[in-house]
């Protein structure tokens, strides 16, 4: 099992844009120093716990700033971008990072950004013009002759170049064919990650009960066996809560009691209690929407207490879920105590991490696309 970093990124609504962009580039940083294999950054764009409208900004100051760890949107929104010239942005990035690169997909499910950017989320549009953006970016990467892709929502051309002008569609990703692709996946019998199956990319299983999570490999599965490829588990990304302390009392109180609490108090259990999903967070369906709070949420979803603790827990998970080859650790914001939040990572890269290395879902090739 090797260790990395999400972060959608989430601060306090109080929080100064720059203020928390400096936390982000510092949690990067720290990440990279610990043995983090990768880091990755979502999209948002009318959240104002998560503000970051442009990963990519983000992504291009913290590749000068680290080494060694891999970095990535998590992903970008395909809907709000027209694909050509996110396809030209993610080129020059990827040449940016050395081939550091890696890049996460979404189709976005905020229904303020819906609404912002005119994208029918509620009748799975989003769904559709991302499989179509995706389509049109890979072709852009990797076929040779000029085309015109005339779909539902993009036309795109390749056009014919001018070669006495030095006019034409040069751009290409450092990284051939293209950067490793993650794409994210909430809902059970989830369309996107049947596309991660389907074409070979890295399916990543967003922060929910373990007992839901493992449902998302069936998906995976599925769409991999329409295409005729074999999934590798040691793909497949899971992000958990995770905090450690020097007792699991300390740990409860500064996860449930801390930024982490706070985060899901005043944001996410609403919003999925808003959307009807909060059985996505429930060890069991029976349990009263009520009962799930910050302190619920520490006890039967996060990994939080002492080093051993979570070295258990973790362990539990991956047993449950059937096995995953990286663990991706949620980023909060705890710039206010910046110290507790370094120690939890510093102790996962150095003291669990080396500890679970052992755990090997399978040992056949990763997947390519």
């Amino acid at each position: 099992m090797d260790f990395g970093y999400f972060t959608m990124p989430s601060h306090p609504p109080e929080r100064g844009l720059k203020e928390g962009f400096d936390w982000d580039l510092q949690t990067a940083r720290w990440c990279d120093e610990f043995g983090f294999t990768e880091a990755w950054y979502g999209e948002h764009h009318t959240c104002s716990w998560e503000p970051n409208p442009a990963p990519d900004l983000l992504i291009a100051q913290a590749l000068l700033q680290t080494k060694n760890i891999r970095l990535g949107p998590g992903g970008f929104c395909l809907p709000y971008h027209h694909p050509a010239e996110l396809a030209n942005r993610i080129s020059m990035l990827d040449h940016i990072s050395g081939g550091r690169l890696n890049v996460g997909v979404a189709a976005s499910a905020i229904p303020t950004d819906f609404a912002m950017f005119d994208v029918d989320g509620m009748a799975g549009v989003n769904r559709e013009m991302t499989r179509e953006s995706l389509e049109i970016m890979l072709r852009l990467w990797t076929e040779e002759e000029p085309f015109e892709h005339v779909g539902k929502f993009w036309t795109v051309r390749k056009p014919e170049p001018m070669e006495d002008l030095h006019l034409g569609a040069h751009l290409r990703p450092l990284q051939q064919p293209h950067p490793p692709i993650g794409v994210a996946g909430v809902s059970k019998g989830s369309e996107t990650l049947k596309l991660a199956g389907e074409r070979g990319f890295m399916p990543m299983s967003i922060n929910l009960n373990p007992t839901f999570v493992a449902s998302h490999w069936e998906s995976v599965e599925e769409g991999a066996e329409r295409a005729g490829r074999t999934a590798n588990r040691n793909d497949w990304r899971l992000v958990r809560e995770v905090l450690i302390a020097d007792t699991d009392e300390e740990a409860l109180r500064w996860s449930a009691g801390g930024p982490m609490g706070r985060m899901m108090a005043e944001y996410y259990i609403p919003i999925m209690k808003r959307a009807k999903i909060l059985d996505f967070i429930k060890h069991d369906p029976s349990v009263p929407d009520s009962d799930v709070t910050p302190e619920y949420c520490a006890k039967h979803n996060w990994v939080v207490g002492t080093e051993e603790t979570v070295r258990e827990k973790l362990e539990e998970i991956y047993h449950n879920v059937g096995g995953f080859g990286t663990l991706l650790v949620y980023g909060f914001d705890y710039a206010e105590h910046p110290d507790l939040w370094r120690n939890n990572l510093q102790v996962l890269g150095e003291e669990v991490g080396p500890k679970l290395k052992h755990l090997k879902p399978n040992k056949e090739p990763a997947l390519t696309a």
